[in-house]
């Protein structure tokens, strides 16, 4: 079998591992993705993403707006019984479907020689300060680097023995597009008991509409149409939505399993980015922006490395964890402390009330799960 070189393997074509492909290519080193699916794709995702993530694309070259994003600078909250409260977002943000954001930062890569390979990885060995890295194809890829950018929960994590698989999630999200009327520029959480569903436009003109629920609740209606009608429509502004509206996919799109548990930002070697690395929960609405962010961080940590800025392994893993840790981890915990709230009915009511009758404290919560705008040469 022959073995491929390469500076850098990425695994994961989502939008970590697209934007670390984009970056890395763009600083003259070989990268190489791996990606199991094929593009374009629609995947369970709410969709919108913070605007702290803006300049930076912009300056890869990759700028959103060029293909559609909605700009979105409101958000709308809601109870489970319908009461909301409005506020401007304090960075504002865009919408834009996966399906249209991953093929066009393909495109990026692409232009900038990046190689991508629709393949599966089998294995990932580590010896002598080398990668190896083989596919289910029969490939042979050797690196310096390996980037995991694959995602929630995947056979990598299982091959990894990586500990939070272990666990059972209690959540399953539910993802569809719609046609039908919502102001363009806002961005609206709804609750309902036992979940929240976030609502926003993408680039054209649909309605994302993604929801999580609890796994043991939801299991107890025979199909997502029974669990639809009984539970999200006792939230008006969702029976409201689901009913002047028009379905764009033939069947809606789900994921279950989903972890928030804590992961590790380096595991065997291999830096972790997005998904792979940590979570926040999607009701604090900046999980994108934060995949984008951690694949700047170590894009710009490996090219130290390759430019000898940084002059061991060890340095580099230390410093992304130290990065990872500082840039993402108060926002996590931040979010785990939300969703406890909005989890249950009788406290999210108290919560809306102070809300309500203190405006200037929802856009300080928003701050504290969002980060800064950040340009390509800052960490």
């Amino acid at each position: 079998m022959k073995t491929h070189t390469t500076d850098i393997i990425i695994i994961g074509g989502g939008l970590a591992g697209l934007v670390s492909a984009i970056h890395l290519s763009k600083s003259g080193l070989s990268v190489t993705l791996i990606e199991k699916n094929s593009y374009p794709k629609h995947k369970v995702c709410g969709e919108y993403i913070s605007n702290e993530v803006l300049p930076y694309l912009q300056q890869l070259g990759a700028d959103p707006l060029t293909v559609g994003a909605k700009k979105i600078n409101r958000f709308l909250l809601s109870t489970t019984r319908g009461k909301t409260i409005e506020t401007k977002l304090p960075l504002g943000g865009f919408g834009i479907s996966r399906y249209t954001l991953d093929h066009f930062l393909l495109q990026n890569v692409l232009n900038n020689n990046g190689i991508v390979m629709q393949d599966t990885v089998s294995d990932v060995r580590f010896k002598d300060d080398r990668f190896t890295v083989l596919t289910k194809a029969g490939t042979e890829l050797s690196a310096r680097i390996v980037i995991g950018a694959f995602g929630k929960r995947s056979n990598m994590d299982l091959k990894m023995n990586r500990p939070f698989v272990q666990k059972r999630s209690p959540f399953v999200a539910v993802k569809t597009h719609l046609q039908g009327e919502f102001p363009e520029d806002m961005v609206a959480l709804h609750n309902f008991k036992g979940g929240y569903c976030g609502v926003s436009q993408v680039e054209n003109g649909n309605l994302n509409v993604c929801f999580m629920a609890n796994y043991t609740s939801f299991q107890q209606y025979k199909n997502i149409e029974t669990f639809k009608h009984d539970v999200l429509y006792k939230n008006p502004h969702l029976k409201s939505i689901f009913e002047n509206s028009v379905p764009v996919f033939d069947e809606p799109l789900t994921i279950s399993q989903i972890s928030f548990s804590n992961k590790s930002s380096v595991d065997n070697h291999i830096l972790m980015c997005g998904d792979a690395a940590g979570m926040i929960h999607p009701l604090c609405g900046n999980g994108m922006a934060m995949a984008i962010r951690s694949a700047k961080i170590a894009s710009e940590l490996v090219i130290g490395f390759f430019n000898k800025k940084i002059n061991s392994r060890q340095a580099l893993e230390a410093a992304y964890r130290l990065q990872w840790d500082t840039t993402f981890k108060n926002r996590i915990i931040t979010g785990r402390i939300l969703q406890t709230f909005f989890g249950k009915d009788n406290l999210a009511r108290v919560i809306m009330h102070g809300l309500t009758h203190i405006p200037g404290v929802l856009p300080a919560i928003i701050k504290q799960t969002h980060g800064e705008p950040f340009n390509l040469n800052t960490v």
